[in-house]
């Protein structure tokens, strides 16, 4: 009999990216969003049936968690819905409840019915905003070891909502026997992902914005630019989370994400010197940021990088793609997306 993979917040970046290749291996696999279709693909290339939903609401989770046969609960389910986006939408501090609100419900939803219905496995995508602040004061050392998480202290709300709901998960485990695997996503980026708007991360932003400057132009970059940051792409992702899935012994949590490290300001560079173009970084900060944006300059840790060494212990398996590589697949999507709206001559 067929195997079937609910993937809810399949709408998304990483959503849809895990839907194409649950399909491609076999899967008949249903994809939930309370987008009405994904923003870059034909929803035929990422699901047999998609689901216009809100998660926030139990009763729509109660429904959607329904074997797709009528009779064998789901084999895999992702959890990756969440209220989320950059910084500009994380740390300005002004979506603060609405991040709590709508992911912590769709949490409570989908571990709840999850366990009522005895789908077979339950992934949930945390992330490493959960980290302790204090751990990531110095950009040349952070600590994002998995056993660093407590005494616990987020630098964002939506880090507090991630750690919850990585207790709340494992709780059902420990009561419920719910089979649970959660991950700490470390920055994941590439094409078919959000590149405008506000909610985009920085790979996509700088990519936009190297690709929207003219030539001889100028670059800002939030911040000093002397943040740290790791970022891994989408396809490593999307592998590093179906091998931990399918293995029989370790829950988690354990850190999915490059080791990497690079400031913004390369990160920056390296946008820029794909574009082939000469243009110079701006950093912008404090009083000219607020003038700017009209509100404060939001940059986040000074440091964060992921640390690979549990996982690797546990699945035998590194990420190894250089950021570089992942970085010229984006850029070169994100660069068709920026001359498709400029008007044609």
């Amino acid at each position: 009999m067929e195997k079937t993979a609910l993937v809810l917040g399949g709408g998304g970046f990483i959503g849809g990216h895990m839907g194409k290749k649950l399909k491609e291996e076999g899967f008949d696999v249903r994809v939930v969003d309370i987008k009405p279709k994904h923003e870059f693909w034909d929803h035929t290339i990422i699901c047999d049936e998609y689901v216009v939903g809100d998660l926030r609401d139990p009763k729509v989770v109660e429904k959607i968690m329904a074997p797709i046969d009528g009779e064998k609960p789901f084999d895999e389910v992702y959890q990756l819905a969440a209220d989320m986006g950059g910084a500009g939408y994380i740390f300005t501090g002004e979506n603060d409840a609405n991040v709590m609100h709508n992911s912590a419900m769709i949490n409570l939803n989908v571990a709840y019915e999850a366990s009522r219905q005895k789908v077979k496995r339950v992934f949930y995508s945390s992330s490493a905003c959960m980290y302790p602040e204090h751990n990531q004061l110095d950009p040349d050392n952070p600590n994002c070891e998995e056993s660093s998480a407590y005494p616990a202290n987020p630098d964002s709300e939506y880090g507090w909502e991630k750690l919850f709901s990585e207790r709340m998960f494992l709780a059902f485990n420990r009561n419920y026997n719910l089979e649970v695997r959660i991950a700490r996503f470390h920055n994941i980026f590439g094409p078919m992902g959000t590149w405008t708007g506000g909610k985009e991360k920085a790979p996509a932003a700088m990519c936009r914005k190297a690709a929207e400057t003219p030539d001889g132009g100028e670059l800002e970059v939030w911040g000093t630019g002397q943040q740290t940051r790791s970022f891994l792409y989408i396809d490593e992702c999307v592998e590093a989370v179906l091998r931990f899935m399918r293995q029989e012994n370790f829950t988690g949590p354990v850190n999915i994400g490059s080791e990497e490290m690079v400031t913004i300001n390369e990160l920056a560079q390296m946008a820029i010197s794909l574009s082939g173009k000469d243009i110079r970084i701006k950093n912008i900060d404090g009083e000219e940021f607020l003038g700017k944006y009209g509100f404060p300059c939001p940059v986040g840790v000074m440091g964060r990088n992921s640390d690979n060494t549990l996982y690797h212990k546990k699945m035998d398996w590194s990420v190894s793609q250089p950021l570089k590589t992942g970085m010229k697949h984006t850029f070169e999507w994100i660069n068709e997306q920026v001359k498709a709206l400029q008007p044609q001559n």
